[in-house]
């Protein structure tokens, strides 16, 4: 048995038998348990409704082969003996392929946790699939980024002059181009925090509009009177906005003046008569109606109602049809609307201004 007698690196041939024995016993037990583990999860994650089980699964199917077998090689050569620099070099390069492999799960969650919101964006054309792309995008080279730092620790490299390196070169980048990366943050924050998405009825300052779309650096409406309004992202963000379109319903509140000869037995029926109009209008809840003041030229009562949907032209048709039967109940009772007018009362005996007499002309003495 001359074969078995034999050394390789320092290592009798026994020891390699074993090594890759061993090697390929935990290689096989390894697969066995990626395969378990998927099918287990796998059928937990079916059962139940929530996104992040199913992520899980996504990343156990991450696992690569080639991780495995280096794995089972690093168990495996426990049963050889290596110099001190062969043992540095078994560690290092088990610690660049496990950052690897963490590598290639981050990638797999980062995918999963946005891939269906990114999906269920462009099947609504929300606008927000870019923004979630982005992020995505970003999110890898982030954590690439730092794999690839680690590793090159691990082999020994000197990352410090490269981080300060990168540092300087980011600043830079950063200041010339910190209008376009405010708006690429400020794209990120909306797709992620939705104050409004594509579809919303939204007023920032005196303008509004619907939103169309949500892009990388502008947000783009369109008005009322059918005119695209372009917003920066950065802007959009740091100012107050209204969204109409998340409104459960309407409060209306407006105001009517009626003449001083109107009855007092009249004055007394307005409040009921307009809740008797809003509670048999579709849409509309009644609140209050008053007599808000005496004013200089009205008596003039205030009324709040609801209108039961944020839609604007359900509002309008509501407000029209309450308006038109508030006229018709007047008009049938006689009330009159007020409206400014200035009465002026002439004293007994008093009599009109005398108006001035023309300039006197004098004859030319040349």
């Amino acid at each position: 048995m001359e074969v078995f007698e034999r050394t390789i690196l320092g290592n009798p041939v026994e020891a390699w038998i074993l090594a890759g024995t061993i090697a390929g016993g935990l290689f096989a037990v390894f697969l066995l348990l990626r395969f378990l583990l998927v099918a287990i999860v796998g059928r937990l994650a079916a059962r139940t409704v929530t996104r992040v089980d199913d992520v899980l699964v996504e990343v156990l199917r991450a696992t690569r082969w080639w991780v495995l077998a280096a794995l089972a090689l690093f168990f495996a050569a426990s049963a050889i003996v290596l110099p001190t620099k062969g043992v540095l070099a078994v560690h290092a390069i088990m610690a660049v392929v496990a950052l690897l492999q963490v590598g290639l799960w981050g990638e797999r969650w980062i995918a999963g946790m946005l891939g269906r919101a990114k999906r269920e964006a462009e099947a609504g054309a929300t606008g927000r699939a870019t923004s979630l792309q982005v992020l995505a995008y970003l999110g890898r080279v982030a954590l690439w980024s730092l794999v690839v730092l680690l590793a090159l620790g691990n082999l020994g490299v000197d990352v410090t002059a490269l981080v300060a390196g990168l540092g300087v070169g980011g600043i830079a980048v950063a200041l010339a181009a910190q209008n376009f990366l405010g708006d690429l943050i400020a794209s990120i924050a909306i797709a992620l925090d939705q104050p409004f998405v594509v579809g919303d009825f939204i007023a920032v300052g005196d303008l509004s509009g619907t939103v169309e779309r949500v892009g990388l650096k502008t947000t783009r409406m369109r008005s009322i009177s059918g005119e695209q309004l372009v917003f920066p992202n950065n802007d959009l963000l740091g100012s107050r906005v209204r969204n109409y379109k998340r409104m459960s319903e309407r409060r209306i509140l407006f105001g009517f003046g009626v003449t001083f000869a109107t009855p007092v037995a009249r004055l007394e029926e307005i409040p009921g008569l307009v809740r008797e109009i809003v509670t048999g209008t579709e849409r509309a809840r009644f609140d209050r109606a008053h007599l808000l003041r005496i004013g200089a030229s009205s008596l003039e009562y205030e009324v709040v109602y609801y209108v039961l949907s944020p839609d604007y032209g359900v509002y309008m048709d509501v407000q029209q049809a309450i308006n038109l039967a508030l006229c018709r109940a007047f008009e049938t009772r006689g009330i009159e609307f007020a409206f400014p007018t200035r009465t002026l009362y002439l004293e007994p005996g008093a009599q009109p201004l005398a108006l001035a007499s023309p300039p006197e002309t004098r004859p030319d003495r040349a």
